[in-house]
């Protein structure tokens, strides 16, 4: 008698569950007042990858003399960005929210957090877990990694998913400077200004560090020398964010056709004595003045959306020193903001993570 044949289990199909997308920006004060702005800076400023220096002087330091002494003068600031819909980064944020899903579809849900402050990244993963999400894809709001502002999304989601019972596959994005659309976003932008009028100089204005953060993240103790290092980007400097943006100039140079001796790279919002990473860009418009630049075209390519370090810094505070030393004509070039190819962008950051 022959042994019967065997055929194999009829397998129920798993449901396929949706994927939860968290894009995550730094933050903004819910309002201008100052007890918001204070809030926000405690909360900003307390983060040890932003102050890099112990627990208790950092407590002190934040405490004792940031937040009381510096929040009434950020207020005012923030005023002056505050439009009719709030803050532009979480009004933004919230626009590229919608865009995303809808270009995304019914596969995903995306939800907007901002390092600090609201809408907080507890929340939006609190409503990933509650939907029974278990593939989530974190994408921050930043083109070059830095410890400060990646580096510290990565903890906080980190610490707030090692307390669940159920881990989720989980897909970071680290940088996307390279991303063709990112750049080709920038380039257009900038594009409109030239072809409107002639430059003398244009400028890439990037968020700075302290140079002892860029030393941290040199794992090598031998490659970081602030200097020729950053003249391209290797598997040796790849993770430093000072390289990392001089190749973003790089790349929207290239694409611009800027003839080299035309443009500069450099570094604002220093705060303190420590040496921060050069050079820096109020010293860059000073030379420039000296040298008799009359017109500058100004990108911040290290911020996705409007906002203080752009509208306000860049802006009109630089705008401000160039003229006082003789400028004639300063023009920023715009965040992607809601610009389609920036949204384009995440959607491929999301299927490629």
């Amino acid at each position: 008698m022959e042994a019967p044949v065997l055929q194999p289990p009829v397998l129920t199909p798993v449901p396929v569950g949706k994927t939860g997308v968290l894009i995550v920006n730094l933050g903004t004060p819910d309002s201008p007042s100052v007890p918001d702005v204070r809030k926000y800076l405690r909360e900003f400023l307390m983060d040890g990858r932003v102050i890099d220096v112990p627990y208790i002087p950092r407590f002190l330091l934040v405490n004792g003399i940031i937040a009381p002494f510096r929040a009434p003068k950020s207020a005012k600031v923030y005023k002056q960005l505050w439009t009719e819909v709030g803050s532009p980064l979480k009004h933004y944020g919230y626009v590229v929210e919608r865009q995303l899903q809808e270009a995304l579809g019914d596969a995903y849900v995306v939800k907007l957090a901002m390092r600090y402050q609201s809408p907080s990244i507890d929340a939006g993963l609190a409503d990933f877990q509650r939907m029974g999400l278990t593939d989530l894809v974190v994408i921050p709001f930043f083109p070059q990694y830095a410890s400060a502002s990646t580096g510290s999304v990565y903890e906080k989601v980190m610490d707030i998913l090692k307390t669940w019972q159920v881990m989720p596959k989980l897909r970071f994005v680290n940088r996307f400077l390279e991303h063709p659309k990112f750049i080709e976003a920038f380039v257009q932008a900038g594009r409109k200004y030239l072809t409107e009028r002639h430059y003398d100089h244009v400028l890439f204005s990037y968020h700075g560090l302290p140079e002892r953060q860029i030393r941290k993240g040199d794992v090598t103790k031998d490659v970081c020398r602030f200097g020729d290092c950053c003249g391209s980007l290797t598997a040796m400097n790849q993770h430093c964010y000072r390289a990392q943006c001089f190749e973003t100039t790089r790349r929207i140079v290239r694409d611009l056709g800027l003839a080299e001796g035309s443009y500069t790279t450099c570094f604002q919002s220093r705060l303190g004595r420590d040496p921060w990473i050069k050079p820096y860009t109020d010293d860059i418009i000073k030379e420039l003045a000296g040298k008799g630049v009359k017109s500058v075209l100004a990108f911040s390519p290290a911020f996705v959306s409007d906002c203080l370090e752009t509208t306000i810094e860049v802006g009109e505070e630089y705008k401000e020193m160039f003229e006082e030393r003789g400028g004639e004509h300063w023009q920023l070039v715009e965040s992607l903001n809601d610009n389609p190819l920036w949204v384009e962008t995440l959607v491929d950051l999301v299927k490629t993570a």
